[in-house]
Formats: structure tokens, sequence, C-alpha cells
């Protein structure tokens, strides 16, 4: 009942100040829309606003590991595992610039969905082909814009702490245009906010770690599922928290630890 009755507090105190943090957000973007084109103010403060959160939450203890390997002059692919909702404040705590790749009904949230349009960050409807070309498409725009993409390219969150098969939609994008994938783990995120849960669930370290970036040359003459096979081994293997399994054959997967 305790954990029921915190959760309610917390997510009453999320929405009370979304529609303070929205206002400001929308001021910012009028302010600067003309000038900004790549909207940098503003996803520097919807950084400082998701991070708030993490920051109010004492039972959340976040390490942020890595981030001097962040060249913030660099375009870059940015993928990472996803085990929970909380991934996505525990990320915009790395206060670099990006645009979110995230599922329409993200988009359709009050207050926040609506500042993720602002950003100009970029939907997908899962399953309907003719929004995944477009999120291709925007995507690629973004990039070629400067703007470093995020993606989660398992997909969807993970229930049992297994690193789902990446997706190659990502690695096509980092080949076709060149550019240098940033790959990011995050850990301890899935044992504080469980898939479909919104409940507190007690006290629990979180850590975030920027890994080396995986220049353009290193995978040039790689296929976009041999791209997806190689950036998962390597957050699998290099990064703190992370047990990989041995991988004897396609079916092996990384278990989260």
């Amino acid at each position: 009942m305790l954990n029921r009755v915190i959760s309610a507090v917390f997510i009453g105190y999320m929405a009370a100040t979304s529609i303070l943090f929205f206002l400001i957000a929308l001021l910012l973007w009028l302010g600067t829309v003309l000038f900004d084109r790549r909207l940098r103010l503003l996803h520097l403060f919807t950084c400082f606003w998701a991070y708030l959160y993490i920051w109010s939450m004492p039972a959340w203890k976040l390490t942020r590991k890595g981030l001097d390997k962040i060249d913030k002059q660099k375009t870059y692919v940015v993928v990472s595992n996803h085990q929970s909702q909380l991934d996505i404040l525990v990320a915009f705590g790395l206060f670099f610039h990006f645009k979110w790749v995230s599922k329409l009904e993200i988009f359709r949230v009050p207050l926040i969905g609506w500042n993720m349009w602002l950003n100009r960050y970029v939907p997908l409807k899962r399953g309907d082909t003719a929004s995944i070309k477009k999120m291709y498409d925007l995507c690629e725009k973004r990039l070629q814009e400067g703007s470093s993409v995020y993606f989660f390219p398992e997909g969807t969150r993970s229930k049992t702490g297994e690193m789902r098969p990446f997706k190659p939609g990502a690695f096509i994008l980092a080949k076709k245009l060149q550019l240098p994938i940033l790959p990011i783990s995050i850990t301890g995120t899935r044992a504080a906010l469980p898939k479909y849960s919104m409940n507190f669930h007690g006290i629990h370290e979180i850590f975030i770690e920027v890994l080396d970036e995986i220049p353009y040359k290193r995978f040039s003459h790689m296929e976009p599922h041999e791209i997806a096979a190689m950036t998962r081994q390597v957050i699998g293997t290099k990064a703190g928290g992370l047990v990989l399994e041995p991988m004897g054959n396609e079916s092996a997967s990384v278990r989260l630890g």
C-alpha cells in the first residue's frame, strides 16, 4: 500500500510540474525557433525537465559514466538497450543534443507528448509501413541537419532482462550517412520500474554508461544486420552490469545483471 501511495504522489508531482514546464518550453520554442534551427536550447531545457524527476526521487541513485566520450561537435547514431520507461528520463541526463525516435503513443500524452512535437522528435507507429518509411526519412533529415538521433533498437522494453536482438534501422542510417555509432548501456531501471508497472519498487542503483564510439570505418564493409549484432555485442560485453551469455548460436541472448 505504501508503495502505491508513494507512486501516486510522485506521478501527481510529475503531472503538476509538467504544466509549468510545458509553458516554459512553449515560450522557449516561440523565442528561439527562428534562429535555433536544431532546437538545441529547447532540448537542453527538456533534459533538465526530465532529469529533475530522477534527481527528485531519493530512491533512484543514478551513476553516469563515460560522459567525456561524447564529442558534442559530432553527429551520432545513438543506440542503447531498453529495460524500462525510466530509460528515457535517465538518457536525458546525458545532457547532449539528440532527437528521440519514440512510439507515437508517447507523443499523444498531454504536455510531455506536446513537448516532444515542439522538439521535432521522431514518432513511429509500430507495424505501420507508411509510418516506418516516414520515420526513416525524418531520421535521415535530422541527422543531415546535424542532430544526433537516439534509438532503442530492441524495439520494445525487455520483460526478462535479456537483451533482445537489435533491429537494423539505426544501422542502415549509420552506414548510409557514414556516421559514427554511439553505444550506451543502461542498467538498473528494470528493477526500479518494471514493464507494465507504475508502482514504487524501493531503492535502486541505476547506471548509464557511454561507451567508445564505433567509427564508420569500423563497419563500412559490414551489412546492417552485422553492424547491429556487433553493436549489441559491444553493449553486452563492455558495459558494467551486463553479463554476456556464451554465443553458441543465433538464439543466444545477453542477460542484464
